[in-house]
């Protein structure tokens, strides 16, 4: 069977930012603020990746100056110490070579820490692929929730909490030894979206509901006792997310569907959880409505479909095939070589992401009731923004914004992470809240005044084209 070609993004227009390395505190001005009951004397934020300003892969200074925390602190003029590492960042970063061909790479090469001698805990206590279960228990790279349960330590507890030097202990503690009158707690996304992006493989459920609550209620009851104000953001559903809505609509658009048919294909063959003989089949329709979602990974594997092929296999170390698989076939268009697991979200797996989501937020808005925190509904936001894309967009401070990747100018290249100016967006939220709650009137921020995300490899400035990621890009998506 001929190869097929896709095309997986056709980009028709863009506004392009470079990220900037000036101060936030440049770009505002300070005025008197009405704080209402609201207290930021000490403000601390605690989290995962999102709150520590991880951007396409990396944590960088470049993108650390506009975490949603960062931009708050700014805002109502607080000091707000974070863990900087310089650029390009703590290694990986997705950057752009060229944009036609729309052509990422990784950056290879690495930063250093700049402020890792501070004699006291980060005000940003945000680490990258946190878990709920590690706020209240881990202290290093090794006794961190994917150390215990999945066998990987992640190093980016080492480089927040700085136990050798500090032994102060877990986020919390050292949250609470900063003895903070505002906090920022935002956690629990990884529990969902760890299995989400390895399309239900790895881990192949979420954290379940009845540990999620044990959890969630033992750390908000924590923050409850050190008597401070509290802002908690809930968990968003991924079909808000470009990571998941890229890929499939684009595959729905290109392959030529009449010439499967004249071939006796009923369309792309993809594999269920535990398959071995691929059952599951998706045609334009069920791809372009989200019937399934593909994984932003499978941008650089579905300009294969049609051919006899095994590269996703080779390209993820599979020391075998699995059981099943004849690369013989022609690569997703038949039961045998089909559209892998780990890079599709089936319906059943969809359902599992958006009951899961909806457990922990009802879980999350208990907590923050019983507790008397602001509750930053993060999840309604980017459905809001999600539901604007096809009626042109949702404008901010003059900016259209969409949730589609890179031009939609809400996700950084790795399509989960916010991009800078999302973050302002966020910020607002968390700003609205807390003006809500405490009675306080403290200004938005204008997104306007914060640039875009995008980082080049090349200064190359045509139009976009197709997305191609190098190996292993995505090896970090959750630090």
């Amino acid at each position: 069977m001929r190869k097929i070609i896709f095309v997986c993004l056709i980009f028709t227009g863009l506004v392009l930012f470079f990220s900037a390395c000036e101060d936030y505190n440049d770009l505002t001005a300070p005025a008197p603020i009405d704080f209402g009951s609201a207290d930021f004397t000490t403000f601390v934020a605690v989290g995962n990746s999102i709150t520590a300003g991880y951007q396409s892969s990396s944590l960088y200074e470049s993108a650390q100056m506009y975490s949603f925390g960062n931009l708050i602190a700014n805002q109502v003029g607080t000091a707000y110490e974070q863990p900087l590492y310089s650029d390009p960042g703590t290694g990986g970063r997705l950057e752009i070579v060229s944009i036609e061909p729309f052509v990422s790479t990784t950056n290879s090469n690495a930063g250093s820490a700049i402020n890792s001698n501070l004699a006291r805990p980060y005000n940003n206590l945000g680490i990258p692929g946190a878990l709920l279960f590690d706020v209240m228990n881990a202290t290093n790279a090794n006794n961190c929730a994917s150390a215990i349960f999945a066998g990987t330590p992640n190093p980016m507890f080492d480089l927040v909490l700085r136990n050798s030097a500090l032994s102060i202990g877990t986020q919390f503690q050292q949250a609470a030894t900063l003895s903070p009158t505002f906090v920022a707690l935002w956690i629990g996304n990884n529990d969902v979206l760890g299995y989400a992006t390895s399309g239900g493989t790895s881990p192949s459920s979420p954290t379940d509901i009845n540990s999620f609550t044990a959890l969630f209620n033992a750390t908000a009851n924590a923050f409850a006792s050190i008597n401070a104000n509290v802002a908690v953001g809930n968990v968003f559903d991924v079909s808000t997310i470009a990571f998941f809505t890229t890929v499939g609509p684009q595959m729905a658009f290109n392959i030529p569907w009449d010439y499967l048919a004249g071939l006796g294909a009923p369309g792309i063959f993809y594999q269920k959880h535990g398959e071995i003989v691929a059952t599951g089949i998706a045609d334009s329709v069920t791809l372009l409505t989200g019937g399934i979602y593909i994984t932003l990974i499978g941008g650089s594997y579905a300009e294969l479909i049609g051919t006899a092929t095994g590269t996703f296999y080779t390209d993820n170390g599979y020391p075998a095939l699995p059981p099943g698989i004849d690369t013989t076939k022609p690569f997703g268009v038949h039961p045998q070589n089909p559209w892998p697991d780990a890079l599709t979200l089936d319906q059943d797996e969809i359902n599992t992401v958006q009951s899961t989501v909806i457990e922990y937020n009802n879980v999350i808005k208990d907590a923050a009731d019983s507790n008397n925190f602001a509750l930053v509904d993060v999840n309604t936001l980017l459905k809001n923004i999600r539901a604007n894309d096809f009626t042109g967009g949702t404008n901010i401070n003059g900016i259209t914004f969409k949730t589609i990747y890179v031009t939609g100018g809400l996700f950084s290249l790795d399509g989960v992470h916010p991009s800078n100016q999302a973050h302002g967006i966020i910020a607002n939220e968390f700003i609205k809240a807390i003006n809500s709650k405490f009675s306080s009137k403290i200004p938005l921020i204008d997104v306007a005044t914060i640039p875009g995300s995008l980082v080049f490899a090349k200064k190359s400035l045509n139009k976009f084209g197709y997305p191609k990621f190098t190996k292993g890009a995505f090896d970090h998506l959750l630090f």
